[in-house]
């Protein structure tokens, strides 16, 4: 990497625990520029699709540059309404267009979008990952938060517990992950 180049898109922490009739997302509030925090409470998890009923709700969060990241979210969105109630094929279809479409290719973001039924990770290399176990991580304290979500799965804590206390040790460790963190959840069963 050159001097110049600004490492933009590792710079956050997503976390999702499907657990106990209940799917969370959260991430933290931290945007930096290189070394530079440049803002410490966005909201990179959001809820992006409502259906019928609230059957077709999905909630998602990004780590990655945030102009892209909602560029993503949008065409997501879009690919709902063309697939209502199927997150997997909406998702599918996003990651065929991410790969193909020139203008996506250079999108410099990863995604964790969840439903009902499932919780997937969507990169720009074409990947829709169903995390192991119901439990993922992105961005730069992903691999921290994912690593304390595991050990935490199998207490008796809940889902959003795990979720925060996951994204509270990645703060702790990753110098670009701060806990002012955005939680999103969904009922499963």
């Amino acid at each position: 990497m050159a001097s110049n180049d600004i490492p933009s898109w590792h710079g956050t922490t997503i976390l999702t625990v499907r657990k106990g009739g209940t799917v969370v997302i959260g991430g933290d509030g931290q945007v930096s520029i290189g070394p530079t925090i440049v803002k410490a409470n966005a909201k990179k998890v959001r809820k992006l699709g409502k259906g019928p009923a609230g059957s077709g709700d999905v909630i998602g969060g990004f780590a990655g540059a945030t102009a892209d990241a909602f560029t993503l979210f949008e065409r997501l969105e879009s690919k709902l309404e063309q697939y209502p109630g199927q997150l997997l094929r909406a998702a599918v279809e996003l990651a065929k267009d991410w790969r193909t479409d020139r203008y996506l290719r250079r999108l410099e973001a990863m995604m964790i979008v969840a439903d009902a039924q499932v919780s997937l990770v969507l990169t720009g290399n074409g990947d829709v990952l169903e995390p192991e176990a119901g439990v993922a991580g992105i961005g730069s304290g992903g691999n921290y938060a994912l690593a304390s979500a595991r050990a935490l799965i199998d207490t008796e804590a809940d889902a959003e517990t795990i979720v925060r206390k996951s994204l509270d040790i990645a703060a702790d460790i990753c110098v670009y992950t701060n806990r002012n963190v955005t939680i999103e959840s969904l009922k499963t069963a």
